[in-house]
């Protein structure tokens, strides 16, 4: 049963209920305050000064509770926020009425009255307030325990902020399947505490006796900022006991207005990577971002279109969302339209190896800021189609580069890969080749701000392992992995986007920046803790190993050189030169490497295109790179 029915009342019946209250509280505060410092004084038939007094001093706090806006506050969700704010507008009528009484030289209601009458008025204008939030409260604890047979005992890991507010959630919503039982946490200060009436029941490795006594079944995860590592041994615990898990969304998630800490869901393979919180600077940030006319090449692709998600939140002019893939540039122009209905965005379908087309956009729209997502990224697939991804990435990257000098963009960031580095695949070289043409932009229009972020894999991007290897389980197995050793760098999409976007607002020109990814991790790691989320044992779904595919590594690497990595303002941003010694004479090669396309065999192409990547090696590493 539902008793719940304070909500059954208009919002203006509600107001004009609390100012009948209001003036009632203030009329009994204003003769109480008179009886305490007057005893002996009559107030069955009070003097004229009395009424007079008693009508100005409730109109000034009426008319101040008005303006402070204490008649258009929820009071059911009252805090010590709206506590402050009642005192605030009870000051300031005291203050007001002294003020008045001042310049009109009246003394009706004496001084001492007044700090009486104020103190007691406070506590009438607060208990009045508070009451609704107490009585909401008592009807959701009757609403909940009218139900707690029927809901699921769940226990909470964290008893911080995180376990405070699911208590809070699940508590007043008397809808949750959930009631907890109880929390845990590892902090011996906290251990016999109580959070909202519910006990702290022991520590993490404590849940399979905890969950057994009580005769859960659920947990739920609430430490937003919790290491890979930490949820990988709450994890452990949990599947010893049986135990469903479930946990509170990232915080960086949080922050960034996507979820509500409140909603919960099942753990993800991206939770055991990894919950550090990206710290960004807003303000620099929005120095460059906001009423800019921002392009984004690739924007229907993962890189392409978080980029545009992100990038809203900083209210540029306009957006420009360039992609050949047609029904990918619909969907990410549909989604904007709605997270941003204000914004004016441009779809445009183009190839970036398109000159006069792009040169058309570039002149119409005019961007000040230009991301270059654009690429092909698939490297066994670009294996057999050298051609292509030498004309998509290095003629699309030139074209965009001299473009966007030509028309002075303020700021241009390429976006590039691990694969850059010590390149063993079509891919990755030409990725290299792009790290140095953004390179010979910036000296050739230094008006322009030319920079370059170089990150490794992203989860959940269009061709990574986590779609391939959850498809794999739902067909039942196995999951392929190449190679039992091979390795990876991983980090979230909007993770790195957060990255990126920071990144170009450090940039001065000319700058490599290259994200702190973490430590690389084993893909076949990988494919085992997915077996597990998914509900399987490797005993149900084997893992299969199938060989290095073509222009496959073993391990990727983010920088030729750790020794010439120089620190940001940020501590997940490393910058580096892309090189100190002239590569001028690369550019008319890399002219011919495109000309070559469709005229000489693919693997002649290959050779050449490697060839040009490893001359772009700093020098210290020249010798030691062709023997690996």
């Amino acid at each position: 049963m539902n008793h719940v029915t304070v909500d059954r009342i208009s919002p203006l019946q509600r107001k004009l209920i609390l100012v009948m209250l209001d003036v009632t509280a203030t009329t009994i505060s204003f003769y109480l305050a008179l009886v305490i410092q007057y005893p002996n004084i009559p107030l069955t038939q009070p003097p004229s000064f009395h009424l007079k007094g008693l009508i100005a001093l409730t109109a000034v706090r009426i008319g101040i509770f008005f303006w402070f806006g204490l008649y258009d506050l929820i009071w059911k969700y009252a805090s010590v926020f709206e506590l402050g704010r009642i005192f605030k507008a009870v000051s300031l009528g005291t203050i007001a009425i002294i003020g008045i009484q001042w310049v009109l030289k009246s003394h009706r209601i004496p001084g001492r009255v007044l700090v009486v009458e104020s103190l007691i008025n406070l506590l009438a204008i607060g208990g009045i307030r508070f009451s609704l939030r107490l009585y909401r409260d008592y009807l959701i604890h009757l609403d909940n325990r009218d139900s707690t047979a029927e809901k699921e005992p769940v226990l909470i890991i964290g008893a911080g902020d995180g376990g405070e507010l699911i208590i809070r959630e699940l508590k007043k919503n008397h809808r949750s399947v959930y009631s907890v039982v109880g929390l845990v946490d590892d902090k011996p200060s906290k251990q016999g505490k109580l959070i909202h009436q519910v006990p702290i029941l022991g520590t993490i490795d404590d849940i399979p006796e905890i969950s057994e006594k009580y005769n859960i079944k659920t947990v739920i995860i609430a430490i937003p900022s919790a290491s890979g590592n930490l949820i990988r041994r709450i994890m452990s615990r949990c599947e010893s006991a049986g135990l469903h898990s479930k946990i509170t969304p990232n915080l960086s998630d949080v922050l960034m207005g996507r979820v509500q800490i409140s909603q919960v869901r099942n753990v993800a393979i991206e939770d055991l990577l990894g919950r550090d919180v990206i710290e960004t600077d807003i303000s620099s940030i929005s120095d460059y971002l906001s009423e800019a006319t921002v392009l984004i090449t690739g924007a229907g692709g993962s890189i392409g279109s978080e980029l545009a998600r992100q990038i809203t939140y900083f209210t540029p002019k306009s957006l420009i969302l360039l992609d050949h893939a047609e029904t990918d540039l619909y969907q990410i122009d549909m989604e904007i339209r709605q997270i941003a209905p204000t914004l004016t965005i441009h779809p445009v379908v183009a190839d970036v190896k398109d000159t006069l087309r792009l040169n058309q956009i570039f002149g119409e729209l005019k961007p000040t800021v230009v991301f270059h997502a654009a690429a092909y990224k698939h490297v066994p697939l670009m294996e057999l189609n050298t051609e292509e991804v030498i004309l998509n990435n290095v003629m699309g990257t030139r074209t965009i580069l001299e473009l966007s000098g030509n028309h002075q963009v303020a700021e241009f960031v390429l976006i590039s890969t691990d694969k850059a580095v010590r390149p063993t695949s079509a891919m990755g070289a030409t990725k290299r080749l792009c790290e140095v043409l953004y390179q010979f932009a910036q000296d050739k229009y230094p008006a322009t701000k030319f920079t370059a972020v170089r990150f490794g894999n992203v989860l959940g991007s269009q061709g990574s392992v986590i779609p391939l290897f959850k498809q794999q389980i739902e067909n039942g197995g196995p999951v392929t992995v190449t190679h039992p050793d091979i390795t990876r760098y991983f980090m979230t999409i909007p993770e790195a986007i957060r990255l990126i976007i920071q990144a170009g607002a450090l940039a001065k020109g000319g700058e490599l920046f290259i994200l702190d990814m973490g430590d690389p991790v084993k893909v076949v790691n990988l494919a085992a803790d997915l077996i597990k989320l998914s509900g399987f044992s490797e005993s149900d779904i084997k893992i299969q190993f199938t060989g290095l595919r073509p222009g496959e590594k073993l391990y990727e690497e983010l920088f030729f050189d750790k020794r010439v990595l120089l620190d940001t303002p940020h501590k997940k941003i490393f910058v580096t030169r892309p090189f100190d010694h002239n590569l001028d004479h690369l550019d008319p090669q890399i002219s011919l490497l495109l000309d070559s396309c469709y005229r000489v065999p693919s693997t002649q192409l290959k050779e050449t295109l490697l060839s040009l990547a490893y001359q772009t090696f700093p020098e210290p590493e020249m010798a030691h790179s062709r023997t690996r």
